[in-house]
C-alpha cells in the first residue's frame, strides 16, 4: 500500500513540475526553472523506490498514463488548453489502460 502512495506522489509532483513548465518562460525564469527540475527529480526519485516493491511495467505504464491524464486536465481546467472530442476519447482509453493493466492481476 506504501508503494502505491509513493506512486501517487510521484504523479502528483510530475504534473505540478509539468503544469510550472510554461511560467519558465523558456528556462528564463530561474525560480520557476529550479522548481521545475526539482519536481522532475523529486518525481523520478520517487518513482525509482516505488519500483522496489512493485513491477517496473506496470509502475511505469501508471505514472506515464495517469501523469498525461493528469497533466491534460490541468491544461484544460488552468492553463487554457483545449480539449476535443478526439483528445477527450485518447485520454479515456488511456485511463482505461491503467485500470486493465491493474485489473490483470500485472502487479
Amino acid at each position: 500500500m506504501f508503494a502505491w502512495m509513493l506512486l501517487l506522489a510521484a504523479i502528483g509532483v510530475e504534473v505540478a513540475a509539468t503544469s510550472a513548465l510554461p511560467r519558465t518562460q523558456g528556462f528564463r525564469e530561474p525560480g520557476w526553472t529550479a522548481a521545475v527540475i526539482a519536481g522532475y527529480a523529486a518525481s523520478i526519485w520517487l518513482l525509482a523506490l516505488v519500483i522496489e516493491h512493485l513491477p517496473v511495467s506496470v509502475t511505469y505504464a501508471i505514472w506515464s498514463g495517469l501523469g498525461t491524464a493528469g497533466i491534460a486536465v490541468i491544461g484544460v481546467l488552468f492553463l487554457g488548453d483545449r480539449l476535443g472530442p478526439t483528445q477527450a476519447a485518447a485520454l479515456f482509453l488511456i485511463i482505461a489502460g491503467v485500470v486493465l493493466l491493474n485489473l490483470t492481476g500485472a502487479h
